[in-house]
């Protein structure tokens, strides 16, 4: 076990020394560069399916499309207003209409394309690898994540992450939805620990953070871009390097 003492980054308040034996962390947006390698594949296919010839008229165009609408769908996944089949079914429709194309004019395959493309990409977050690795021989590393069970194997695969954890709780094995406890309570279930020896790191506000919180587990925010958010997590950090500071 490896002792931490909490840091006054968001608070001139004093902490207690905090002992972690398991850190949790999210895989998309924080050790998996999800926008990186999801702009790649959507500039592969913009080309390999030559969406302009079916009413897209720019990558610009189809690249701001899927932004709008793919995070509007997940938003409606995490809070249980889509399931993943349907976000499936109706993402690249949506996409395709709000780009100004024709929905009905898309290759059958193009969803799986997509998701085969994206879940093959290699690019993680700078220090990701290096992190693991530091963390590895001090603590137990695990993965939570809302991502779907094939997807997030084969992305972990892929990038070469995959060797890291002990245990991958995803949504889609619990049924459970991170900011819903829930999912974490299956975790410390899982590992047959308590809350005060874990930790979370993870970008989402609303799912990593506030899911931890709700679960009475500390949080690291990993926040490269100086959001303001309205909860007050344990800790922020703009880089992962800065845990070999916490931990």
């Amino acid at each position: 076990m490896q002792s931490i003492k909490s840091k006054t980054i968001n608070t001139d308040a004093d902490y207690p020394v905090k002992t972690y034996q398991h850190i949790f962390f999210d895989l998309d947006h924080t050790l998996w560069d999800y926008d990186r390698n999801v702009t790649e594949s959507l500039s592969e296919l913009y080309e390999h399916y030559q969406l302009k010839a079916i009413g897209i008229e720019s990558f610009e165009k189809f690249f701001e499309s899927f932004h709008h609408v793919n995070f509007q769908l997940w938003d409606w996944y995490n809070v249980g207003k889509i399931d993943k089949d349907n976000l499936r079914k109706e993402r690249f429709p949506r996409i395709f209409s709000h780009a100004g194309g024709k929905p009905e004019a898309i290759p059958v395959e193009f969803e799986e394309d997509f998701m085969q493309r994206t879940s093959s990409k290699p690019h993680v977050f700078p220090y990701s690898k290096e992190i693991l690795h530091y963390l590895k021989g001090k603590y137990k590393i695990h993965v939570i994540t809302n991502g779907f069970n094939e997807s997030q194997a084969k992305k972990m695969k892929s990038s070469g992450l995959d060797g890291f954890f002990e245990l991958i709780v995803t949504s889609e094995t619990t049924g459970h939805k991170k900011p819903d406890p829930r999912i974490f309570q299956f975790a410390l279930d899982q590992l047959k620990t308590e809350a005060e020896h874990c930790l979370m790191i993870g970008d989402n506000p609303d799912s990593d953070i506030l899911g931890a919180q709700r679960a009475n587990i500390d949080q690291v925010f990993f926040n490269p871009e100086g959001k303001s958010i309205d909860l007050q997590p344990t800790y922020t950090i703009a880089h992962l390097r800065e845990l070999e500071d916490l931990l």
